[in-house]
């Protein structure tokens, strides 16, 4: 009998630990927030990067220019650019050097892009994380040395958070090091003419390194091509290793300004606040660079000032040609009697609001050619006007080559002549 009493107040102890621990163990949500991931060189909290609350800089009504002279954004230096172009709308000190922290993650990403639409890599290859990428600190999703994760999920964690351990990865998986990596990055800013620009790292760690904001709007440009990527710029909040980790956005503009989609933050005690974003409306795409900020809100609402800006001033136009008006021309001692004119795709212009029904166009083609003619050589061209001035120019091409007539074939045309 006593033992059996005993074995009662055994299982009570039991009972009563169990519904204590129960009482004070976290909650799932408890345990889901503190898997959070942000960007911790932001400054911010992931509750003020969490919050329902509109931002003053998203929210206030401001009178936007027409003039962009009168634009006030802060910063060091900012430029707007206009994408399909190129051009650019708003610049101030753009071409100064200064240092960019994470946004050098724009060149990474690039890299990214251009090795999976070249077959190089795949976005769903595992990639397995080496000692260096785990050892690097900043902003990192807390990968572990010889954890594995895709290409998509890395990709992923660049853009959301700005994990410098998931660029490190990235680097040596596609250039075999970081060091590779770096060149490659140099390598492919000469190419686009980035001549403000020295990367020393992949990342944006070493304050060293340095860019300009006209720089920044060339790479945004270019990543801006591989139309995939803003399926990872404009991600809000999303997880990773199944759900057990949570990421959210630094960039609050794909969340507060309609049509952004993308790009990247970036945040250093030197650098101070930095952000290219990218924004779409109306078929025009804009970048919106600021370096230098003191704070956060000063970055958004920069960009959003110049964002604005374009999108009230300025519209996209794409000229357009009617097939029937691309006809054959006369070739002279050609084995073929004319050849096929076509056009490559027209590129778009930009235009100021307003003058679309101004913009006038005059087709020039030659009357006839001199045999040979080659294949792609320019016969016509396409002139667009706007306002009576010249706009833009297009080539009107040989659509194939035509050889010269030899004595033999001369001598049958003749002969089939006479005879019909």
């Amino acid at each position: 009998m006593e033992r059996i009493q005993k074995w009662r107040k055994f299982l009570s102890v039991l009972v009563c630990a169990a519904i204590v621990g129960m009482a004070f163990a976290p909650s799932a949500s408890a345990q889901q927030t503190g898997n959070i991931i942000i960007d911790v060189e932001s400054g911010e909290t992931a509750e003020e990067l969490m919050s329902e609350d509109t931002p003053v800089w998203a929210s206030q009504q401001v009178a936007v220019p027409t003039d962009a002279k009168a634009l006030d954004v802060g910063g060091k230096s900012a430029v707007l650019m206009e994408l399909s172009s190129g051009q650019v709308l708003f610049e101030k000190n753009s071409h100064e050097k200064l240092p960019i922290a994470s946004v050098t993650k724009i060149m990474t990403m690039l890299l990214i892009m251009e090795a999976a639409d070249s077959g190089v890599i795949s976005l769903d290859d595992p990639v397995t994380c080496s000692a260096h990428a785990a050892s690097l600190g900043g902003s990192q999703i807390w990968l572990e040395q010889g954890e594995i994760m895709s290409v998509s999920d890395l990709l992923k964690a660049i853009a959301v958070v700005s994990a410098n351990d998931a660029c490190a990865m990235m680097a040596e998986y596609i250039s075999g090091s970081e060091e590779g990596f770096v060149q490659r990055m140099n390598e492919r800013a000469a190419e686009l003419g980035m001549n403000d620009s020295l990367f020393t790292d992949c990342c944006g760690l070493d304050d060293n390194m340095y860019s300009s904001a006209y720089d920044v709007a060339l790479m945004s440009r270019e990543l801006m091509k591989h139309k995939k990527v803003t399926e990872y710029t404009t991600i809000w909040m999303d997880t990773l290793r199944e759900g057990k980790s949570q990421l959210v956005n630094t960039n609050k503009l794909v969340r507060f300004y309609p049509g952004a989609n993308g790009l990247k933050t970036g945040t250093t005690s030197k650098a101070g606040h930095n952000l290219s974003a990218t924004a779409e409306r109306g078929g025009m795409e804009l970048a919106s660079v600021i370096l230098g900020c003191k704070t956060t809100d000063e970055r958004f609402g920069g960009a959003r000032k110049m964002l604005d800006h374009g999108f009230a001033n300025y519209a996209v136009y794409t000229p357009k040609v009617e097939a029937g008006l691309l006809g054959p021309v006369k070739v002279l001692r050609g084995v073929e009697n004319n050849v096929k004119s076509e056009m490559k795709e027209l590129s778009p212009l930009l235009i100021k609001k307003g003058q679309e029904k101004s913009v006038t166009q005059t087709l020039t083609m030659a009357e006839d050619l001199e045999a040979p003619v080659l294949d792609q050589q320019i016969i016509g061209e396409l002139t667009l006007m706007i306002e009576g001035i010249e706009a833009a120019k297009y080539n009107i091409y040989a659509a194939n080559g035509v050889p010269r007539l030899g004595i033999f074939n001369a001598f049958k045309r003749i002969c089939k002549a006479l005879v019909s």
